[in-house]
């Protein structure tokens, strides 16, 4: 059984919120108007002291304010509101604009400056932007408190959304699961946020990378030894299959495991034991096995460097995590996570970014994923010496990072996959349609439907 999630490109179905700021009565009440007419939740706050004792409820994703106002003025309420919220948007709006006044707010972190009287479609521009561009707040991602289990994971994406809907409902399960995606994206997050969401999440969780243990101790580090067993076992051990019992065991990069454990792996998987290294006795174990791996393992199998059986038996559910790439609107909220975890490990301010900057972390490629954007933020947080991290900063980021260059089946997949994906939104999940477009017949189109996890009916129009 295969759970895709590649082709859901409907929006997570919630209204934007915003808070309007000013102590022109008519004038909230026009705005309020303006933006409810385009779909966002409105409230309204008739002064800056009103505005901060709302927040906290409302939880909104953008504030609107005067910046002339009676008491506390829109600057000084910006001030408190990035001291508890640094990654909200705010919008300033002022009848007494000037350029000085606009510079000055943008460089502390005021998203944006309208200018009064504002065209209406200036404003919903400037909103939609806000929004597409800053993190939603923690409180508001999906929420969170009611998810305990998939809280390090950190999205807002429709595309996982769909994903962890359906990972939730195998986790209850005991089915071995294999992930599939390329590297960077977390699979491990995802396989902990599986443990967590299991019966056995009161028992270990352990992860261990195939591609990062020579094969000579691989059986060891996994089914444990004796002492005695070769040069150098001084002591007994306890392999990870027995120490992850009740629980989880992880096996990242399955598709890199030498052929000749492959065998031993299934026997173990079949018989739900294992023999430590120089025992003469097998150890009843009671383990889920999730595996991962960014390798295509149908290819492997027909190149016999990967066992059919063993494919089999660990590809019961399969889930496919995307790439960054498929992922965009999550951009800015992991990019202001790892500013906030890299800022907590220096006396930087650093507090956010730029526009223009988080316009360019948005359209880069990431062919490194997620473990690329973290570099990217904590090379631009050692290097700046604004309170907002810049463009030029992020390109020189984006340039010096490695290059990461897939190998040409990958970038064939991606081509075919992309291709595929285009067509059938192009007919809206038609597949007969999609296939004369194609020039393949209906039987050929559908074998590579399989082979890259897509299904048309999730571009079908409701």
């Amino acid at each position: 059984m295969s759970i895709n999630n590649e082709n859901n490109n409907s929006a997570i179905d919630t209204k934007e919120k915003v808070l309007i700021v000013d102590d022109d009565p008519s004038l909230l009440r026009l705005l309020g108007i303006r933006l409810t007419a385009a779909g966002y939740q409105i409230e309204s706050a008739e002064s800056a002291k009103q505005a901060l004792g709302i927040l906290k409820s409302f939880q909104p994703q953008l504030v609107i304010s005067d910046l002339r106002m009676e008491g506390m003025d829109g600057m000084a309420l910006f001030e408190k509101i990035r001291q508890q919220y640094p990654s909200l948007p705010v919008i300033i709006m002022t009848a007494h604009g000037t350029i000085p006044d606009a510079i000055n707010a943008t460089k502390q972190g005021v998203f944006s400056f309208l200018t009064k009287p504002f065209e209406s479609q200036e404003l919903l521009d400037t909103v939609k932007q806000a929004i597409r561009l800053q993190p939603l707040s923690s409180t508001n991602n999906n929420d969170q408190a009611q998810h305990v289990w998939r809280e390090k994971i950190i999205s807002r994406s429709a595309v996982m959304e769909t994903l962890l809907q359906q990972t939730y409902q195998v986790a209850k399960s005991d089915f071995s699961l294999l992930i599939h995606s390329q590297s960077g994206t977390g699979k491990e997050l995802l396989a902990q946020a599986i443990h967590q969401a299991s019966e056995r999440s009161t028992k270990p969780f352990t992860a261990i990378n195939c591609a990062a243990i020579p094969e000579q101790l691989l059986e060891s580090e996994l089914f444990g030894h004796k002492k005695g067993a070769f040069t150098g076992a001084d002591n007994h051990h306890i392999g990870l299959f027995e120490a992850s019992d009740g629980g989880t065991l992880f096996l990242d990069e399955i598709g890199d495991m030498p052929m000749n454990f492959q065998v031993k792996l299934l026997r173990a998987l079949q018989e739900k034991e294992i023999r430590p290294v120089g025992s003469t006795t097998s150890v009843k174990v009671d383990v889920r096995i999730i595996a991962a791996t960014h390798k295509n393992l149908q290819k492997a199998i027909k190149e016999q460097t990967f066992r059919e059986d063993l494919y089999y038996r660990l590809n019961v559910v399969e889930l496919v995590l995307p790439p960054l790439s498929d992922r965009r609107e999550d951009i800015p909220l992991l990019a202001q996570h790892f500013l906030s975890q890299t800022s907590g490990r220096t006396t930087k301010q650093v507090n956010g970014f730029t526009q223009a900057a988080m316009e360019l972390l948005i359209c880069a490629p990431w062919p490194g994923n997620i473990r690329q954007l973290q570099n990217v933020v904590e090379q631009s947080v050692a290097l700046s010496t604004e309170s907002l991290i810049s463009e030029s900063l992020v390109r020189n980021a984006l340039r010096e990072a490695p290059a990461q260059h897939p190998s040409f089946q990958e970038a064939r997949d991606q081509f075919e996959r992309d291709y595929l994906a285009t067509i059938l939104k192009t007919t809206a999940g038609n597949v007969s349609q999609a296939a004369k477009i194609a020039q393949r017949n209906r039987t050929e189109f559908y074998k590579l439907l399989n082979k890259h996890h897509l299904n048309a009916e999730a571009f079908r129009e409701g």
